[in-house]
């Protein structure tokens, strides 16, 4: 063989063995195909898989893309989503209590029955967020985003709500008792018998 080329040939050699140098070392996304031909991404961080009833307590998830993703039922509860995107995610039912998710953008989320108590929400946007029945004590929710959200019959006991933005947001049934609303916007907010017992700066013509 000219010994111009045994550089080249080598250099060939190597790359067929290494394989590709475009592959990915780890995958942390892949897509499963379901019946009815739908397909539902998964996303596995630190070993753990994130779908339904998925147990990763204490995960850190900040800034990821967990757009559209089923997590109901999973116990994410201590877990660090700050400023992930859960746009969409459904996350009814579970555990994300302690959990720190402030900047999350979890528009249009499926929030029902979920439990967030204690949790960190600062200047999340819940816009349009479906949390019907969802636990909400003690929540910090400064500044959020919470316009149009549904949440009819959520316990938000001492939760801060100061300077969030609840205009046309529906809480008709809700447990505001000991909350802090100073400074939110309430414009064509709906409390209808929601309890509000030593609210701050609760609506009081309700």
């Amino acid at each position: 063989m000219n010994r111009f080329f045994r550089p080249a040939f080598a250099l060939c050699a190597l790359l067929s063995l290494s394989g590709p140098l475009t592959a990915p070392l780890a995958a942390e996304v892949e897509t499963a195909s379901l019946g009815g031909g739908e397909e539902e991404r998964v996303t596995e961080v630190a070993g753990c898989v994130l779908a339904a009833k998925a147990v990763c307590p204490g995960i850190d998830l900040r800034h990821r893309n967990l757009r559209g993703l089923s997590l109901a039922g999973a116990d994410l509860h201590g877990a660090n989503l700050m400023r992930a995107d859960l746009r969409h995610a459904d996350l009814r039912g579970a555990d994300l209590s302690g959990a720190i998710l402030d900047g999350a953008d979890l528009r249009t989320a499926f929030l029902q029955g979920t439990r967030l108590s204690g949790a960190r929400l600062r200047g999340a946007n819940l816009e349009f967020a479906r949390a019907n029945g969802a636990d909400l004590r003690q929540a910090d929710l400064t500044a959020a985003n919470l316009e149009a959200l549904r949440a009819d019959k959520a316990d938000l006991t001492g939760a801060n709500l100061e300077g969030a933005n609840l205009q046309e947001a529906k809480l008709s049934l809700t447990n505001l008792s000991q909350a802090n609303l100073e400074g939110a916007k309430i414009r064509f907010a709906i409390f209808q018998d929601a309890l509000m017992t030593d609210c701050r700066s609760c609506p009081t013509d309700w």
